[in-house]
């Protein structure tokens, strides 16, 4: 396996889409589900909050956002799930749409159970309109086999976008 994107400098990444964008654009139409996507409300008051969501045959992937929060009201969120059509990968991405959060998040930790990390991203702003997204910088976050999470110490409470990649954990017997 891939060492976590955490190290991946901006050549890293810009690898890892064309790689990826290559296998999409080589396999048969259908080989990836329509996402399912849930809106949620993200909120305040600094109290640990979670939201997960299944995806794939018989819910076989989960994905579990867990965060606290500080200022303003609750935000409307949007987590979208979708697998291979083989189910051996499943994304995750959970964002705000209106593309900047207003919140300060004092935690974060997104994990997949099911299947291990492939790629992850964290921005402290969603694409929006005509803006791009602004990733957040390597030291804020950590990405571990089944997660991705804020770093005590440097993460800047601003956090707008997380990006999951998971392939399968173990192959079925």
């Amino acid at each position: 396996m891939a060492a976590p994107s955490r190290n991946w400098d901006s050549y890293g990444r810009a690898w890892f889409a064309a790689v990826l964008l290559a296998a999409v654009a080589s396999r048969p139409a259908g080989a990836v589900s329509e996402p399912t996507t849930v809106a949620f409300d993200v909120r305040p008051g600094g109290v640990v909050h979670s939201f997960s969501q299944n995806v794939g045959p018989g819910g076989k992937f989960t994905c579990l956002f867990t965060y606290a929060s500080q200022g303003g009201t609750n935000e409307q969120w949007q987590m979208s799930l979708g697998t291979s059509e083989d189910h051996q990968h499943f994304t995750c991405t959970i964002w705000r749409p209106q593309g900047k959060s207003y919140l300060y998040f004092t935690q974060f930790k997104a994990e997949v159970h099911g299947a291990e990390i492939e790629y992850a991203m964290a921005y402290s702003k969603a694409a929006f309109e005509r803006e791009s997204d602004v990733p957040l910088k390597k030291e804020e976050f950590e990405v571990t086999k089944t997660a991705v999470a804020h770093r005590p110490g440097t993460f800047r409470a601003e956090l707008s976008k997380l990006v999951i990649v998971a392939k399968v954990a173990h192959g079925e017997l």
